[in-house]
């Protein structure tokens, strides 16, 4: 039990460091910016009161380390979601990962920030307020394919 708990945590960290690689690059080459972490750590923040949903994020109350609070959010759900896989898919997974089911997972994860996140944040279900939702929602696919990669490609590494 103990090696599957760290072997999904490697899986999870690792996952997440390629999706974030992933950004660094599209925004090197789109010329575009980094994702911003911060209004995400505003949003866990909140979480505390009950308040899942704003209508717009940035009115909510600041929070000092919102920054730092969006990071280890981002790393702690990126594990809890290789967790997820695992207890999907089966300990043997871990022996023998495939990508397929990381992949189908990775897309299933697009769900919680279409529907969970970004309503949150005030952006609307699946980007609908922002001023290009259909690129965002290609962007969210793409990261999370390129996180179903780490998820398999981290899995591979450490069997």
């Amino acid at each position: 039990m103990f090696d599957i708990f760290w072997r999904c945590l490697a899986i999870g960290i690792g996952a997440t460091i390629l999706m974030d690689l992933w950004a660094i690059l599209y925004a090197k080459l789109s010329g575009g910016g980094m994702p911003n972490w911060a209004p995400v750590g505003r949003w866990f923040y909140h979480l505390k009161n009950g308040t899942v949903f704003h209508r717009d994020i940035g009115e909510s109350a600041p929070y000092a380390h919102e920054l730092a609070l969006g990071w280890i959010g981002h790393y702690a759900v990126g594990i809890v979601y290789a967790f997820l896989l695992v207890l999907f898919t089966g300990a043997g997974w871990l022996a023998a990962p495939t990508f397929l089911p990381a992949w189908i997972w990775g897309i299933i994860t697009v769900g919680a920030g279409w529907f969970l996140l970004q309503p949150g944040l005030g952006i609307g279900w699946a980007a609908s307020k922002t001023p290009n939702p259909n690129k965002v929602r290609f962007l969210n696919l793409v990261a999370h394919t390129v996180f179903a990669v780490g998820l398999y490609g981290t899995a591979l590494l450490i069997r």
